[in-house]
This record gives C-alpha cells, structure tokens and sequence, in this order.
C-alpha cells in the first residue's frame, strides 16, 4: 500500500510531522482495518448485541471510550451482513474514528441539529440514538442519490426525527438557527486514502488540497453562522493535513468570533494521537484499528 501513497501527501506528511511519525503513518495506511459496527441503541441494546456474536461464533473486542461500539475479528463486512442484528437495524457497521464527531457533539434531547453533510448517516443515526430520538435533526446533502441513501438508513435505523434536505449547506438561508451543528467536512481523506484507492495515484495534489480547503472554510463560515450565540458544534474530517484542519478553523474564526472548547482527550483512552497545532483539538494517527481524522469543538461567542 505505501507504494500507492501519492508523492506529494508524503511531501505533506513528511513536511507536517517529521520522517519518523510519517513512517508511523505510512505503516497505518498499510493496515487493513478490522469491521467495526455501532450498537442502534434505538432498537436494541449492547448486552443482546454481545450475545447475538456470541451465539453466530463471532469473536469482538470491546471499546474502551465507547460502550456501544465493538471490533470485530476474525470476520469481513459481509458476515456480519447476513446478521439478523444488521438486516433489522439493530446494529450499524462503522469506523471507530467516525464515531467520534457526535460523541463530543453530545446531542441531547429537546435540541436543534444540523447535519451539514450528512450521507451516508453514520453519524446522523449515531446522534439519533445518542438523543433516544428526542433532538430535532435537519440533515443536508446536495446530492440527489446519496441523500436517498440517507433517508433509507434513517428509516431502517429508527431515526424518526430527522428531516432531511437536499440541499447544499452553505445555501441555507441564515433565519435558520440551531442548538449544535455537526460539520463532517468533505476532504481529501489524507487519514484514510480510500479516495486514493478509488482513483488515480495522483488524486492528492496541491490544487486539490487547495479546493478541498476552501470548500471546508465556506462550510464552517456558514455554520458558525448558523449556530445560535454561546452554543457549540464540531468541525471534524478525515484528514490529517493542517491545511483541512487547524488553518481552517484558524481562518473561519477570524471571519465568526468563537472559540475552541478543548475536547477532553482523558475520555478517549487508547486513541493513538497525532500532534496538533490548536490546544483543544484531536487528531487521530491511522493504525490497526483507526482512521486518521480530526476533530475540534467550537463555542460561538454570545
């Protein structure tokens, strides 16, 4: 896989983090990741989950910062596919590090949510069942195809109380105001290089960094801008490139005034960390189990 990481996100790395952690993150990429899926704690619960794997045979790890989360062994995507569990919603299969944004999100019920880009509803469906149902969710995607994928998560989740749009984020009209936003940014997926397997070795490069960048910072903008006066949201990506990360939130404060709100890293034990730029934040280094991304928790000043 190494052979495979584009000349130029090397430079990057190599650049950001030094040659010894970038091999740490070249050796991370390498890494196929085991299945992970997230209990639907709006249709069943861990126990029942547990025992259901116990009885088809399937050996899980537990997790140490997420209850509702386990890691597979042993077994790919499609055995835990022909589960009963999985077929009725009961489960959803998910990358640890994604679990990640509506954690420190913490939706609660009674409040206003939106989703700025939403599909395929991981993490919709997460804040879903983290709120029992009972947060509002406004849930955006501007495409027409992967918002239908959206919408059938959601009803085979149980998310009932999520509306969806298919609508680009950034041309909500500003009278709407929410209580939380989720920011899942589009990004060049430099903590996972799944965009790199799905095209050309050359998919990373400096103009494409510089578009992905600048898409991210009209969407925080926009959300910041959304979010109701001393409430907060979270930025996160998949990426591990200051320039999708750090210099963005740096640039949207400028332009909104905010804060960052330090996400206590005490409640993620055995996440392996990258380095950041901004006290507060987290960016998580790919390895056996995880995707590199990044999160970081903003307060917009009252």
């Amino acid at each position: 896989m190494q052979q495979r990481v584009p000349e130029y996100l090397k430079e990057k790395l190599t650049g950001q983090y030094g040659r010894e952690l970038t091999e740490r993150i070249l050796t991370g990429y390498e890494n196929e990741k085991p299945v992970t899926l997230r209990v639907n704690t709006l249709k069943t619960d861990r126990e029942t989950v547990r025992k259901c794997l116990e009885l088809e045979g399937i050996r899980y790890k537990e997790v140490l910062w997420n209850q509702d989360a386990f890691m597979i062994e042993g077994v790919r995507e499609a055995a835990i596919e022909g589960l009963e569990i999985y077929k009725t919603g009961k489960i959803y299969l998910q990358s640890l590090s994604s679990m990640l944004p509506p954690l420190v999100l913490a939706p609660k019920a009674g409040e206003s949510i939106l989703d700025m880009a939403a599909a395929p509803g991981g993490k919709t469906t997460q804040m879903a069942a983290i709120s029992g149902n009972m947060a509002s969710i406004t849930a955006c995607e501007k495409n027409k195809i992967r918002a239908e994928r959206l919408q059938y998560n959601l009803e085979r989740q149980g998310a009932s109380r999520v509306c969806v749009m298919v609508s680009d984020a950034r041309r909500l009209d500003d009278f709407f105001s929410f209580d939380k936003v989720l920011l899942d940014a589009p990004c060049t997926g430099s903590g996972t290089l799944d965009m790199c397997r799905r095209e050309a070795k050359d998919c990373m490069t400096r103009d494409s960094l510089s578009r992905s960048a600048r898409l991210q910072e009209e969407l925080l903008v926009k959300a910041l801008k959304l979010l109701k006066p001393g409430h907060e949201m979270v930025y996160s990506t998949c990426s591990i490139l200051m320039e999708e990360n750090e210099q963005v939130v740096e640039r949207a404060l400028k332009k909104v005034k905010a804060q960052i709100e330090p996400v206590g890293r005490d409640g993620y034990q055995g996440i392996p960390m990258l380095p950041v730029k901004l006290e507060g934040t987290m960016c998580v280094c790919p390895d056996r189990w995880y995707e590199g991304f990044f999160v970081a928790k903003l307060k917009k000043k009252s």
